[in-house]
């Protein structure tokens, strides 16, 4: 019997103090997730326990209006959370909404900047001068080319020549130079868009140069395209493995897998950390103090968040000896989960790591063990369930 409640109170404590420390990192740069351990289940339900989490492979970072959606859902929390100006953060995504500028008191006497960009072959509209703003202005969305810039400079240089006073032209060339500069950094919206569309390497897609207004594309076979390929040819060779020679091959095959999907995935997670970095810094210390965004409610958010609760309130029942062979059930059923996520059957593909185990593991074992406690009042013999048990019986001894 004192084992028993021994026994209890010991994985009542496991699973309140894991449940606990789990929930302990969600006010961190790096709240806890099931996401990696669902991603890389085995057995007969890894498809049901993958798909939990939306997105197995990580293909929506590899979509532009997916990451682009997501990019806005964080950018509304992020305003509301820290009480932030919008335009502030929009000017990260999308640039300035006015363009770049550098100043630049006048234009050289006589000098037609319009007619200079066009011999320059500058896009229409990409550059133009503010007289009243005493500004050159290069538009937020086009930018200024390096080639454009250095052809504009070009044509200027040999206006100069043409004059007997170059200061005019020095001080234009100049703020070319600045408002190029400026220009040059890119929202991240752009660099999102460049990464993703604008490169056939990884986006798989190229724009055929035509007749203005033709945007017939043509598929090639990049990266992503690839990466799908061998995300197909994997789980058609998963299906069929049955030997240790066809996991070992198989296992090859995952490497080759998530290597690719690093080099994808990677740089776009890279960027999306960057823009919470760029955002931070925006922020008071006082705001700061308020601590991360909130996460976005997702369905994996929703497994996170069911998992840690429940870890953290069925270890302390147990603890307490409250609702006991409920709540023993409630965590047998939950370390049901974890076992069925990655069970160690034979046939089925190993996972590596420091223990080797063939049908019973430590999941297992304590699993097995709620279920004998389930079986057993021991929350009488020792918890709260004793004194709700002694209460019942008073009452139904004053009611006769």
């Amino acid at each position: 019997m004192t084992l028993v409640v021994v026994l209890r109170i010991s994985i009542g404590w496991h699973l309140f103090y894991e449940g606990l420390w789990k929930l302990s990192t969600r006010g961190t740069a790096a709240p806890w997730t099931a996401e990696g351990y669902l991603k890389n289940s085995t057995g007969p339900l890894r498809n049901t326990f993958r798909a939990m989490t939306g997105d197995p492979n990580d293909l929506r970072w590899l979509d532009f209006d997916t990451m682009s959606a997501k990019w806005d859902g964080w950018r509304d929390r992020f305003v509301a959370h820290y009480g932030v100006e919008k335009p502030q953060i929009d000017r990260l995504l999308d640039g300035p909404e006015g363009g770049f500028s550098a100043g630049l008191a006048e234009l050289p006497p006589d000098f037609d900047f319009d007619e200079a960009t066009k011999t320059a072959g500058v896009m229409k509209d990409a550059i133009k001068y503010d007289a009243k703003g005493k500004k050159l202005i290069v538009d937020g969305k086009l930018h200024l080319l390096p080639t454009e810039q250095a052809k504009l400079i070009e044509v200027v240089k040999d206006e100069q020549k043409k004059v007997a006073d170059p200061a005019p032209f020095d001080k234009l060339i100049q703020a070319i130079k600045d408002v190029a500069v400026r220009s040059s950094k890119l929202s991240f919206r752009e660099r999102l868009a460049g990464m993703l569309n604008g490169d056939p390497e990884r986006a798989g897609i190229i724009q055929k140069a035509k007749k203005e207004g033709d945007e017939d594309l043509v598929v090639v076979v990049g990266e992503v395209k690839y990466y799908k390929e061998l995300i197909d040819r994997y789980e058609t060779n998963y299906a069929k493995a049955k030997t240790k020679f066809q996991w070992d091959h198989l296992d090859r095959q995952w490497s080759d897998l998530q290597k690719t999907r690093r080099n994808l995935v990677g740089p776009v997670q890279t960027l999306d950390k960057e823009l919470q970095e760029d955002a931070s810094k925006l922020l008071s210390a006082e705001q700061l103090g308020l601590g991360p965004v909130p996460e976005a409610v997702t369905e994996m958010s929703r497994i996170n968040s069911r998992t840690m609760w429940g870890l953290t309130i069925f270890g302390l029942l147990l603890i307490l000896g409250l609702f006991t062979r409920i709540s023993a059930l409630g965590g047998a059923a939950l370390l049901t989960m974890f076992y069925m996520a990655v069970p160690p059957w034979p046939g089925i593909q190993e996972i590596p790591s420091i223990e080797h185990n063939l049908i019973v593991n430590k999941v297992l074992i304590e699993m097995l063990a709620l279920l004998a406690i389930a079986s057993m009042p021991s929350g009488k013999w020792f918890g709260a369930d004793a004194i709700i048990s002694v209460l019942i019986h008073r009452r139904k001894n004053v009611e006769r």
